[in-house]
């Protein structure tokens, strides 16, 4: 099978910032200089080609990653456009986690905002190499040295700036580019003797100045700087590519996505800066039949490999499963393992993406990124690999939902229906979780935050023409332990014939916060079969996810199973499935439970005149303001704040501040809720069982 593209020129990158920054515009800009379309979408306008859900173009935000192929100096750019808003996280986490590089979007007038420094911190979880466009460079208040400042401070990042503005806001006229050592002026300054007027100096020492600082880092720049030679243009591009893709600089570029400046000069960085295929290192997988760990290199020669990261189900054509093939090829049609869950699937058709409009290919090569029909079995995060080779990738791990509410179908007759389309929708997005209360009878559906909830009940009604009725959101509390404790379960029922008969003693500690749950078999001797293992595990797994404090979920738990008996005749799943429900239920409720709430990151700008009263409604809130940064006439407020006390937040906010502040928000952590509110929930939930 020939290779269709050289994978040096393969890009694949993802566009990813704060919620406003201007991602989606600045994909429109990209794809209409490469030719992709023919007309510029506008989000204002509901027109833009990435955003393509109904409900993205009438809110005008990106809900949904979308996904793109352009072409741009004999380079193919996959492109994923992310969503900037924090309660669509699961969108960017599973693109970073299959992407080489990244195109970070700054406002230039906002600089580093709270969802910037998510993002950051999930594509360094990564090592996804990155660029940095400062955008908006052409409003009132845009500050390209204030937003640098900001990167290396706040991000703790090397930025180096590659470009410089000439003049800001309305006098925002063209670019020096200090690696080719020019003035671009932009189409409405053709004349680039009008802008070059008195920058000549400054273009000289900050070129000297980046000069230096790849002296420093690169080697083969230093050796020539320290000589006195003159380093051409070509070589300062191979230092910053080398020191970009090995993630110790941060190229920062600037202009106006919506004014169309810069962008094609930040398409040139991509080509120039960011990886290929070829630049990552091997990928670390393991055998899952022997744990051995194994070395996937980006080869079409390399047995298949590839990781599925989104999968979408759509109405009509059914689930399309979305993967990047680190290694082989591989056809439509063709039988492949999914190695996650040990099953093998068949291949559909093959397409490669443009948003809601697919190209049909007849096969995929190492490096790429398409998506494919037919696969049933496969969910995100799940490795497909050749069945002969088996490898098994790192899953993808997703945060947990911190809000929840009860939902019930407008009619009865739907009930079904409802359950089968929040089934598909729980597939297709890892942070949406679904509960069937088995007491109340209550379906609960839990998620990142309302905003989050709101758009997937929009789509239950909008794309299955089901009505909803739902229920107020709740904090989705979770439980925990504080004190190690040793339980024992004795599960004995004899009613004539063969009874039942399960014996466990479990020891149960508490784990580092956000550490889940660890199971570990220390049985000796053969107190108890190794068949009966996994029923014990799964006893214990029902009680923390039923709950063991006023039924919230417990977590961050390691239990050892550690002694027991057996009877030759009476033992079962069922029995020590029992035996070890009853040991952990018990076990929980003596290792001193608490309760853990989310807390959340909350960042506020407000003009300095509202700061007091901002204040103010954070106290009353049990807010833990953590610093105030002020600039100009208006200050950020950054804080930590229960998830609990946020409802109504925003409509106060912009009440006190006359609709002149903003805020973002995201999940931080979970920490001990104080005890007497703790009382309250615990007295409130046992009244509702």
């Amino acid at each position: 099978m020939s290779r269709t593209f050289p994978l040096e020129k393969i890009r694949n990158i993802g566009i990813i910032a704060h919620i406003d920054a201007g991602k989606t515009t600045a994909t429109e800009m990209i794809l209409h200089h490469a030719g992709r379309t023919y007309k510029v979408g506008s989000v204002d306008a509901g027109t833009a080609v990435m955003d393509w859900m109904e409900q993205e173009r009438e809110r005008g935000i990106t809900i949904s990653a979308a996904a793109t192929t352009c072409h741009w100096h004999e380079h193919w750019i996959n492109i994923i456009d992310t969503p900037g808003h924090v309660d669509f996280t699961a969108e960017v986490e599973r693109s970073l986690r299959v992407l080489d590089g990244g195109v970070v979007i700054f406002d230039g007038v906002a600089g580093v905002e709270a969802q910037s420094e998510a993002v950051w911190r999930q594509a360094n979880k990564y090592g996804v190499a990155r660029i940095c466009f400062i955008n908006k460079m052409d409003r009132l208040g845009a500050d390209f040295n204030h937003t640098v400042v900001m990167i290396n401070e706040r991000l703790r990042s090397k930025a180096l700036p590659v470009q410089l503005p000439v003049g800001s806001e309305k006098l925002f006229r063209g670019v020096i580019d200090l690696v080719e050592n020019k003035v671009i002026p932009f189409a409405v300054d053709s004349n680039s003797d009008s802008i070059t007027e008195g920058i000549e100096a400054l273009q000289a020492k900050h070129r000297q100045a980046l000069i230096e600082s790849l002296a420093e880092l690169d080697e083969q720049i230093m050796l020539p700087y320290l000589d006195g030679q003159d380093i051409a243009a070509s070589e300062i591009k191979a230092a910053i590519r080398r020191l970009t893709i090995s993630n110790r600089i941060v190229p920062v570029l600037c202009g106006s996505a919506l004014r169309d400046k810069g962008i094609q000069s930040l398409l040139d960085a991509i080509v120039d800066y960011l990886p290929s295929p070829l630049d990552i290192p091997p990928v670390l997988a393991t055998n899952p039949r022997t744990g051995e760990e194994i070395l996937r290199l980006t080869s079409d020669d390399e047995p298949f490999s590839a990781l599925a990261f989104k999968t979408v189900s759509d109405p009509f054509m059914g689930r399309l499963v979305y993967m990047r093939v680190y290694s082989g090829s591989t056809k439509a049609g063709a039988q492949v393992l999914n190695s996650s869950i040990d099953k093998k699937e068949r291949l559909g058709k093959l397409y490669v993406m443009h948003a809601d409009h697919r190209e049909e290919v007849d096969h995929a090569e190492a490096g790429t990124i398409v998506a494919t029909l037919g696969l049933k079995m496969t969910s995100t995060g799940e490795t497909l690999c050749e069945p002969t080779r088996p490898v098994l990738f790192e899953a993808i791990r997703f945060a947990e939902p911190v809000l929840s509410m009860a939902v019930e179908p407008k009619s009865r007759a739907d009930q079904d229906k409802l359950d089968d389309t929040l089934a598909k929708l729980a597939i297709e997005d890892p942070t949406f979780k679904i509960n069937h209360d088995q007491e109340t009878g209550q379906t609960l559906i839990s998620g990142m935050g309302e905003l989050h909830l709101e758009v997937l009940m929009e789509r239950v009604f909008r794309e299955y023409g089901i009505r909803v009725n739902a229920g107020k959101p709740q904090v989705a509390y979770k439980g925990t332990i504080t004190v190690p404790v040793e339980s024992e379960g004795r599960f004995v029922r004899q009613s004539g014939g063969r009874g039942q008969f399960g014996h466990v003693w479990l020891r149960i500690e508490p784990g580092d916060r956000g550490s889940g749950f660890e199971f570990r078999d220390q049985i000796r001797s053969g107190a108890i079969p190794k068949e009966f293992i996994s029923s014990v595990e799964a006893g214990v797994k029902g009680v923390l996810q039923s709950g063991g404090l006023s039924g919230y979920p417990v977590v961050d738990v390691k239990v050892t199973l550690y002694d027991g008996s057996f009877h030759e005749v009476d033992s079962s799943d069922v029995a020590f499935r029992m035996a070890a429900f009853m040991a952990m239920r018990d076990g929980i409720n003596k290792a001193k439970p608490i309760i853990l709430e989310p807390i959340m990151e909350v960042e506020i700008t407000t003009p300095d005149q509202f700061l007091g009263d901002a204040i103010g409604d954070l106290h009353s809130r049990r807010a833990h303001i953590e610093g105030i940064e002020s600039r100009d006439e208006s200050s950020t407020i950054r804080c930590l704040v229960p998830l609990a006390e946020t409802f109504g937040f925003a409509g106060d906010l912009r009440s006190l501040s006359q609709g002149r502040a903003s805020h973002t928000m995201q999940f931080h952590h979970h920490e001990e809720l104080p005890q007497g509110l703790a009382e309250q929930i615990v007295a409130k939930a046992g009244r509702s069982r």
